[in-house]
């Protein structure tokens, strides 16, 4: 058998079993890997050794070598401790995009390296343009599964060993394909949510790693009409788990958190999902990383998107002396939340990010 030249990361998915399939049907001397980021004793961990099996399945339907390995040191050092002092610092990190920055793009491709490969192949749906001088990140063919949000820490030196078999498919296409080559997992659910929270309810699970910090819930005006458990474990534009929905107080509407006071320890809410305390039109980001290397201008006209899954938005982006952004949105939006990330992209393209720092709404820290 031929040394393989690209080494898939099967995750236990249909997605990952299906790129592999496709390089597989093109020639191409591959091998699978196995990456175990997270080792928990508590229920709903992951389904670690569920995903492992399937992953192997896969590998020996395909007839090609399998390498487990176990990544969950590097994941708590460089994934999960960030994860954890932001929470901390009662902001709202995401942690697949430094996961697959730290984990996927960097010990997933030293391993590869080193087992004698040239490049790795993963089942995000996201693609890669090597037309021009420079490689370009582009989102996915199916809009509503792109990935390339979750990419956009990735530079020209991952994209050069990178590829996406499966950024111009459809997902039902590739259930099919999966279904077609007799793969058990075809049907398989995918795995939402953070991995290593896994189906157990999330506050507490951030209360093994956080400690609790109550302190008043208050209105806008300052009233107070409930207590929490820490700011931690809130995030804005949240609804349920206030513990305040049959207040007397207000008009009857849902109740959403619209501002964190880290100083007062007080979490704000306001009734009501239009309330204008969630809107914002501003936004200052920390240093921006850039696909490319380097921003398309000091001033330009893009679309971005604050969270996963959201409509490109347009606006105007400013790269300041720092490296830092100020972004103008064309329309306000809604929850832009400190810790995540504001990803900038020109069509198809995505031009790279930055994490979310603070905004012109009403308790978003600018004036």
């Amino acid at each position: 058998m031929a040394t393989p030249t690209t080494i898939v990361g099967l995750s236990g998915g249909v997605d990952s079993a299906v790129a592999a399939l496709l390089l597989a049907r093109a020639g191409e001397p591959i091998a699978g890997l196995f990456m175990q980021n997270w080792e928990d004793d508590a229920p709903g961990d992951c389904r670690a050794d569920e995903d492992r099996r399937d992953a192997l399945a896969v590998a020996a339907r395909l007839g090609i070598p399998f390498h487990p390995r176990n990544f969950a040191r590097e994941y708590r050092e460089r994934v999960f401790a960030a994860f954890i002092a932001e929470h901390e610092a009662g902001r709202t990190p995401n942690p697949d995009v430094l996961c697959n920055r730290e984990i996927k793009f960097k010990v997933f491709l030293e391993h590869a390296l080193a087992l004698g490969g040239t490049r790795v192949a993963t089942g995000h749906y996201a693609r890669i343009d090597h037309s021009g001088a420079r490689l370009c990140l582009l989102k996915a063919a199916d809009p509503a599964k792109d990935q390339s949000y979750f990419l956009h820490l990735l530079g020209q030196h991952e994209l050069a060993h990178a590829v996406f078999p499966i950024g111009d498919l459809r997902k039902d296409q590739v259930r099919a394909l999966a279904r077609e080559a007799g793969f058990a997992i075809h049907a398989k659910r995918d795995s939402t949510g953070i991995c290593f929270i896994g189906e157990r309810d999330f506050a507490d699970f951030l209360a093994r790693y956080v400690p609790s910090r109550p302190g008043d819930i208050v209105t806008p005006e300052g009233r107070v009409v409930g207590r929490h458990r820490g700011i931690a474990f809130h995030t804005l534009g949240q609804r349920g788990g206030l513990g305040i929905g049959g207040s007397r107080e207000g008009s009857g509407e849902p109740w959403f958190v619209v501002g964190k006071d880290p100083g007062r320890n007080a979490l704000i809410v306001d009734q009501g999902s239009q309330t204008p305390h969630l809107l914002s039109r501003r936004t200052l980001t920390g240093r921006a990383h850039w696909i490319a290397g380097s921003p398309p201008a000091a001033r330009f006209e893009a679309a971005a998107k604050t969270r996963y899954r959201q409509q490109d938005q347009s606006c105007a982006v400013e790269v300041r002396d720092d490296g830092t952004l100020e972004v103008r949105f064309a329309e306000a939006q809604r929850a832009v939340t400190p810790g995540q990330s504001l990803v900038i992209y020109r069509g198809d393209e995505c031009l790279g990010g930055a994490v979310i720092e603070a905004t012109d709404a009403t308790f978003g820290g600018l004036t």
